[in-house]
């Protein structure tokens, strides 16, 4: 599965598109200025978007690339 059809399902599955998420990261204070803030685990994300969305490891872990900033090959 690409990437961008792991977003494509997550937000058909949340009803959150990538920014959304992007948002939610910088008020939990998980990111700053848009990239993972100091001291933020993986896990800790990961365990956010499974217990509040419901999100299988491995989706969860396209929004933690995605906080991270990997991009779609179509984003270039």
């Amino acid at each position: 599965m690409s990437f961008q059809a792991y977003l494509t399902n997550i937000q058909i599955k949340t009803g959150k598109s990538p920014e959304d998420f992007k948002q939610m990261a910088e008020k939990k204070g998980f990111t700053q200025n848009g990239h993972i803030a100091p001291g933020v685990k993986a896990t800790q994300i990961t365990d956010w978007l499974k217990e509040e969305f419901d999100l299988g490891h491995g989706h969860a872990m396209a929004v933690y690339a995605l906080l991270k900033g990997l991009k779609n090959e179509g984003d270039k």
